[in-house]
C-alpha cells in the first residue's frame, strides 16, 4: 500500500512520515516547493502541489491507497480539506485518516474548531472509506512558549485551571499510522488524549520539577497575552486561539477513562506522561551555563 501523507512537513505529519518508514510502508508527502522536498526523509517520495489550487493535486493522489490529511490552520483550511477529499474520490483512494480535535463538538463556536467540523462533513459526503483521530492539545506546542520558559520562567500557555489531557505527537503519530494500516477503525472517532489531566500550574510544577528552576504560570489574562502575541502572529490567528484558550479556561478539554482506554489499546500501552516529556527534551528547555 501507498500513503500519501498532506502535511508531511509539519509537527504531526512529520512523525506520522517517520512512523510509516519505520513499518516499512510506502510513502508520498505533497510539498508546496522543491525546497520543501530538501525536508523529506530519504526513501519519500515527493509531488510537489498546493492544496490551495485544485488543478495540482491529482498527481500527488495518482497510484494512492490512503491519505492521511492534515491541513495547517488558514482563511482557506475548509476549502484546502474539501479539495484534497474531492481529489481523494476522484482517484479511488481507498481511505482517508483525517486529523480532526478532541471532542471536537463541544467547542463548535470555536473557529479553530468549527473549521475541522466542516471538514469532518466533507469526509463523510464523500463516502469513503474514513478514521477520524481526534487529538487534544500537544505536548510539543511547548516548544512555541520556550522564551517563557528559559529566559523568564514563566509559562504562558494560557489553558487555566480546569485542565486538558495533553498528548505527545509520537503517540498521535504511532496511532494514527496503526490506524492507517487496519480497517478495524474505519468509520470511528479515536480520542487522543494523555494519560494526566494537567492544569497550566501542573505544567508549570513539572516543567521546574524536571528542568530544576522555577517556572510559574504566567496567568489566565488572554487581553496581555493576545496584545503579547500579535507582535510576530497574525491578529486573525491570535484572536482564534484567544477563543480556544478562553473555552479552555471556562470548559477545559479533559479525557473520559473510555477515550484513554482506547488510546492505550490502540498503541498496546500506555501514553507517554507530560513528565516523560520534559524529562526527554530537558536538553532544549536548558539555560545556558547550567547542567540539566
Amino acid at each position: 500500500m501507498k500513503t500519501l501523507v498532506l502535511g508531511g512537513t509539519g509537527t504531526v505529519g512529520s512523525q506520522v512520515v517517520q512512523e510509516l518508514l519505520r513499518q516499512q510502508q510506502s510513502v508520498r508527502v505533497l510539498v508546496t516547493s522543491a525546497e520543501k522536498a530538501a525536508l523529506v526523509p530519504e526513501g519519500v517520495e515527493t509531488v510537489v502541489g498546493n492544496m490551495d489550487q485544485p488543478a495540482t493535486l491529482p498527481p500527488a493522489f495518482e497510484g494512492i491507497d490512503q491519505v492521511f490529511l492534515l491541513n495547517r490552520q488558514s482563511h482557506t483550511e475548509v476549502a484546502q480539506g474539501t479539495y484534497a477529499v474531492a481529489a481523494a474520490r476522484r482517484a479511488g483512494v481507498r481511505k482517508i485518516v483525517y486529523q480532526s480535535v478532541h471532542n471536537v463538538y463541544e467547542g463548535f463556536h470555536i473557529p479553530h474548531f468549527r473549521t475541522k467540523i466542516s471538514i469532518e462533513k466533507a469526509v463523510l459526503w464523500s463516502g469513503l472509506n474514513y478514521t477520524f483521530i481526534c487529538p487534544n492539545n500537544f505536548y510539543q506546542n511547548d516548544f512555541w512558549f520556550k522564551d517563557g520558559i528559559v529566559n523568564h520562567g514563566l509559562y504562558t500557555q494560557p489553558f487555566g485551571g480546569v485542565g486538558l489531557s495533553r498528548i505527545d505527537v509520537r503517540d498521535i503519530a504511532e496511532a494514527t499510522v496503526r490506524v492507517l494500516l487496519t480497517d478495524e477503525f474505519d468509520g470511528q472517532r479515536i480520542p487522543l488524549a494523555g494519560p494526566d489531566i494537567l492544569t497550566a500550574d501542573d505544567t508549570a510544577r513539572i516543567l521546574s520539577e524536571q528542568l530544576g528552576y522555577e517556572v510559574r504560570y504566567a496567568g489566565n489574562d488572554l487581553e496581555s497575552w493576545s496584545a503579547q502575541v500579535k507582535q510576530w502572529l497574525p491578529g486573525w490567528l491570535v484572536d482564534d486561539w484567544v477563543e480556544m484558550y478562553r473555552f479552555f479556561q471556562k470548559q477545559g478539554l479533559r479525557a473520559s477513562d473510555e477515550d484513554l482506554a482506547v488510546l492505550t489499546q490502540l498503541l498496546g500501552r500506555e501514553p507517554r506522561s507530560y513528565a516523560d516529556f520534559v524529562s526527554e527534551y530537558a536538553g532544549a528547555f536548558s539555560r545556558v551555563g547550567e547542567l540539566v
